[in-house]
């Protein structure tokens, strides 16, 4: 009986073995390249700031308190700077993995949204920095009617948070609709799961904006569930696009064969 036991695990890890490997060797990609955006981000670092910065008025209206403060703050913009110049990178190498055996057709399709899912993202940072920001940091700043020397910390991270989540969000729909085209995901399953995904969104909103008001709260919540509404709508149409192709091609054998 042990024998079989033992016969059997070695059989797991050798089953396991060449995913393992296949994990590692993408991992391994993905921390290249974020290292690289990293080291992008430090040179970049100071602009960035003042940008950030700018929603309260410049990083004059920012203290440090702690001594090393000012170091963690440059180190977390590097860090969401190196993310998203490392995105596309991330999202390729994820659905790499967990689709394997992509069809040639497949992988060239994956390239060629690659830069509409960065550009995706680039179009929520900016909702969540130019639409989101502005209504959220004056309330928050003058709740309650207290003055406050903010902190530039916790100040960054409640911005770098916001920004980078918000970025991530808006690529979702494309991302979901590339899964749909691959045949990942069904129009049907999304459809059915959409109380789960109220609640994922809601956790998600609570996250970003960890504030009690519902005013912030719905300010996250109303575009994600918009891009979960969107994603069904593109999920569909990818699909649908998906069994047509695979319709066709009997035909297309059984006229090569005559």
């Amino acid at each position: 009986m042990s024998d079989d036991w033992s016969a059997d695990l070695q059989g797991l890890i050798a089953g396991l073995a060449p995913h393992l490997y296949e994990l590692r060797r993408r991992l391994f990609i993905i921390l290249i390249a974020l290292t690289v955006g990293v080291v992008i981000g430090f040179v970049f670092a100071e602009p960035i700031l003042n940008v950030l910065a700018q929603p309260v008025g410049g990083l004059q209206n920012l203290q440090a308190i702690e001594l090393t403060e000012s170091v963690g703050v440059y180190v977390r913009v590097a860090v969401m700077v190196g993310g998203i110049l490392a995105m596309p990178i991330i999202v390729y190498e994820l659905v790499a993995f967990v689709v394997p055996g992509l069809l040639p057709h497949e992988k060239r399709m994956l390239f060629i949204a690659l830069p509409f899912i960065f550009l995706s993202f680039i179009v929520g940072a900016a909702f969540a920095y130019f639409v989101m920001l502005p209504v959220a940091i004056p309330f928050l700043a003058n709740f309650g009617g207290i003055p406050g020397n903010f902190r530039i910390s916790s100040y960054v991270g409640f911005i770098t948070r916001v920004v980078f989540w918000i970025g991530v969000a808006f690529e979702t729909p494309l991302v979901i609709a590339l899964l749909a085209r691959i045949g990942v995901v069904t129009p049907q399953q999304l459809i059915k799961a959409w109380r789960f995904a109220v609640v994922g969104i809601a956790i998600a909103a609570a996250l970003i904006t960890p504030t009690p008001d519902p005013v912030n709260m719905a300010i996250v919540m109303v575009p994600l569930l918009g891009l979960y509404g969107l994603s069904i709508i593109l999920a569909r149409f990818m699909y649908r696009r998906r069994q047509a192709a695979s319709e066709a091609e009997p035909a297309v054998d059984a006229s090569s064969g005559l």
